[in-house]
């Protein structure tokens, strides 16, 4: 028997965004794809190619490597953040610095069509519209994925700017 899309075992389309800019960032991100690949009532359905990026905030460090992936999951939206968050630990994130350099960081970008705002979850994430880093790998694999302010990542990344810092990698 089909499972119908109202059902709670039907799996949501979500957007994860994933960066690294200490040891190996390309190792650390491919590492934890496939850690998220792993987990439970998540598939990996596309990955994004990598694209190196200038750092975003104050903090002055090395150029990152970013990804986004697009998932299938059966996991709620605080259960998705829990994941992620084990998998940056997994991985040996630290969290001292606000903004500052890391070895892998894991944003749950968009779940499906839902709107959260809670204390540590607001998706869709608020600032994805106005940063390349994440619009130009997220247009790359679900252009037409819903930013939650009318837009598509396709059509933010028209008016983005800082475009031109961010270059795919081979």
């Amino acid at each position: 028997m089909p499972i119908s899309e109202n059902s709670p075992l039907a799996p949501t389309r979500c957007a994860l965004g994933l960066g690294s800019n200490l040891g190996d960032p390309q190792a650390n991100l491919e590492h934890a794809v496939q850690l998220l690949d792993q987990t439970s009532g998540l598939t990996v359905v596309r990955r994004s190619s990598d694209y190196r990026t200038p750092p975003w905030g104050p903090v002055p460090q090395d150029d990152y490597v970013n990804i986004c992936l697009v998932v299938d999951t059966t996991l709620s939206p605080q259960d998705l953040l829990k994941r992620c968050l084990e998998t940056e630990a997994e991985l040996g994130r630290v969290r001292d610095i606000r903004w500052g350099p890391r070895k892998i960081d894991i944003d749950v970008l968009i779940y499906g069509v839902e709107k959260v705002e809670e204390t540590d979850l607001e998706i869709p994430h608020p600032r994805m519209g106005d940063r390349a880093f994440v619009l130009i790998p997220l247009s790359e694999i679900w252009p037409d994925a819903p930013l939650g302010d009318g837009r598509t990542a396709a059509e933010a990344l028209e008016t983005c700017p800082d475009q031109e810092g961010v270059v795919k990698l081979d």
